[in-house]
């Protein structure tokens, strides 16, 4: 008998977070190096290396760059928003299909919208009470720059019950053309899936054709994530830090500590605590296994990039059922922002005192009810968190010159901030998952103690 033994593969967790660490490292070198260049007066030398590594090439001053980190990133990225669309769509027809019972249907629904709206307040609640002690004790008082007042006063208002009406598409096709438009996406999934599931036989065809198309969006997303996933976070990571200056850090690095130091204690603490409060399961092993979507959130920054990911996770690790995950998950992706919420209470409040506005508890309340109402609107794409800061603003009357600038300035140093909320967003999304999984008693308990 052979003593050799086969040689196992990388896992692509270990793979992702020697990926995220490596990123870390050299993003924060070449930040380090351009100070050093461009304090040196070899400003030349930095423009020709950011050309050739990280420049957007789309931008009008990318014309004549390479930006190859730009180029690998971009393309995962698309690769995974790709998918998101008809991901979704099969998953959940297919889910609404399977589901025998409207009963249990309407119990699923029910709990899992009740499991978002709890996480919510409890992320908004503690937030609002760290946010409220940084700002009395004096670390929001910042020196505003003066320029850039134009472009945040641009943005439009946004009035969250919009949400109620562009749910429902005018067009399929439109709905199906952008991956803004997930939530419209998911209610027209809901209704193929309720008439297929009432037509029963009759709808089998079509039943058959969704469940190939399921398999082959599977495979496409397995490979990407697992071959490609690993490099495309090394250069998604390296970038991102290696163009930012430390002159927009400085002043708000009270916000940006302040808001990523509870992001990460709250996804530690309130999940946790929810899987063992209402299941009474191990909860270390949840966090243990939901880890690497955490990390994979935090590189992507997209709750949609992360939906295959988390479903695979989901049901292969953590003993959840395909046809509750197919339902839990792809709702959580549209309507479970938490993360977002949590940065609004301290985005708001960092603006309003920088602006000069004394932040009372009830401003914190009312800030909660309108960022819960505009994070469930929320696209599942970068960035669309920090635009919607401004509709908060305009919910309570924060509009004038100081507080734009103050916008502004946060616009332009949330990156980091942005990045550590996805795992906010992305493992609540997970925990709903396994809580409703284990109330319908559909838990694999013995694959999740594995």
């Amino acid at each position: 008998m052979s003593n050799t033994t086969k040689k196992q593969p990388m896992s692509v967790v270990k793979k992702m977070m020697i990926a995220l660490v490596g990123g870390l490292l050299v993003g924060i070198a070449f930040l380090l190096l351009r100070e050093q260049l461009i304090s040196s007066g070899n400003e030349g030398a930095w423009t020709i290396l950011n050309k050739i590594l990280f420049q957007d090439i789309t931008a009008e001053d990318g014309v004549s760059a390479i930006g190859l980190f730009y180029i690998i990133g971009q393309l995962f990225m698309r690769g995974l928003q790709l998918a998101i669309v008809p991901l979704v769509l099969v998953s959940l027809s297919l889910a609404m299909c399977s589901i025998s019972s409207s009963t249990k249907l309407g119990r699923i629904a029910g709990r899992t919208l009740i499991g978002f709206f709890l996480f919510y307040v409890c992320g908004a609640f503690l937030a609002g009470i760290v946010a409220y002690a940084v700002k009395s004790a004096g670390f929001f008082n910042v020196t505003l720059p003066s320029e850039a007042v134009t472009d945040a006063a641009t943005l439009d208002a946004f009035n969250p019950l919009a949400t109620i009406v562009n749910a429902v598409p005018s067009n399929i096709a439109a709905a199906f053309s952008s991956n803004n438009s997930i939530l419209a996406v998911v209610v027209v999934a809901i209704i193929i899936g309720l008439c297929m599931n009432a037509l029963g036989e009759k709808a089998d065809p079509l039943k058959k054709v969704l469940e190939s198309v399921n398999e082959i969006i599977q495979l496409y997303l397995t490979f990407l994530i697992n071959k490609v996933g690993p490099i495309a976070i090394f250069c998604l990571i390296s970038r991102t830090f290696a163009i930012y200056g430390t002159e927009y850090l400085a002043p708000a690095a009270a916000y940006i500590v302040a808001a990523m130091v509870t992001l990460f204690v709250l996804v530690v603490t309130i999940y946790p605590i929810g899987i063992w409060v209402t299941t009474k399961m191990n909860p270390i092993k949840f966090i243990k296994k939901i880890a690497k979507v955490g990390v994979f959130g935090f590189s992507t920054n997209s709750s949609a990039a992360c939906l295959p990911l988390n479903t695979r996770t989901c049901i292969d690790e953590l003993g959840c059922s395909e046809e509750i995950t197919s339902f839990v998950l792809p709702t959580g992706m549209t309507i479970n922002m938490n993360g977002t919420t949590v940065m609004h209470m301290f985005a708001a409040t960092f603006i309003a005192t920088s602006a000069g506005i004394d932040v009372t508890p009830a401003n914190l309340a009312t800030i909660a009810f309108l960022s819960i109402c505009a994070a469930m609107g929320c696209p599942a794409i970068p960035i669309a968190g920090t635009t919607l800061i401004v509709t908060i603003l305009s919910g309570l009357g924060w509009t004038s010159d100081a507080c734009m600038i103050a916008y502004a300035l946060v616009v332009a140093i949330n990156r980091p901030v942005e990045m550590a909320l996805l795992p906010l967003n992305v493992i609540g999304d997970a925990t709903v998952n396994v809580i409703v999984n284990a109330k319908e008693k559909e838990l694999d308990k013995e694959k999740y103690n594995s």
